[in-house]
């Protein structure tokens, strides 16, 4: 996979950035993508939580189950526990399931954004990165912001124009 040299710069410092501003930095980013993210399962007909753009890809229900699943996953590990999450939501099928997923494992995580930066500094390590606690906090927000893309294009494809973009945002 081939990334401009400004994505990978950006990856690369932007840990770097929030270590140095605090976890206030990253609150309203994580508060903005979370409600874009519930607003858009919620936008989604039911009928198209099996859609795939190509069938290569998850569906739009995988991806919602995706994304409630790495919550869990990166936020326990800020936390230092273990997973809450009770099943893989990729592997679920129904609308209201995979929403309130997604709303749970974003409540799950939204203590981790109200700490305060001194409790933010142990090292902790996920998938082989070793990073502070306060890095893999945004680490969490850049990869929803990745997936909320995602769901960008999905709700496009299927006529429906994303929260995002919708009056009044």
């Amino acid at each position: 996979m081939k990334f401009p040299l400004v994505t990978l710069l950006a990856l690369t410092l932007a840990p770097v950035a929030a270590q140095a501003q605090g976890i206030a930095a990253i609150q309203p980013h994580y508060g903005n993508v979370k409600g874009l993210l519930v607003k858009s399962a919620e936008q989604m007909p039911e009928a198209n939580y099996a859609f795939k753009p190509t069938p290569e890809v998850r569906s739009f229900g995988e991806l919602v189950g995706h994304l409630a699943n790495a919550n869990y996953l990166v936020c326990a590990t800020v936390k230092g526990e273990k997973s809450p999450a009770a099943q893989d939501f990729e592997k679920v099928t129904v609308k209201a399931a995979l929403v309130q997923a997604l709303k749970d494992a974003l409540a799950y995580c939204d203590p981790l954004y109200q700490m305060a930066d001194a409790q933010l500094g142990a090292e902790v390590e996920l998938f082989g990165m070793k990073m502070s606690q306060l890095s893999m906090a945004f680490l969490n927000v850049n990869h929803n912001w990745e997936h909320y893309g995602n769901v960008v294009t999905y709700l496009r494809l299927k006529g429906m124009v994303p929260p995002s973009s919708q009056r009044g945002m």
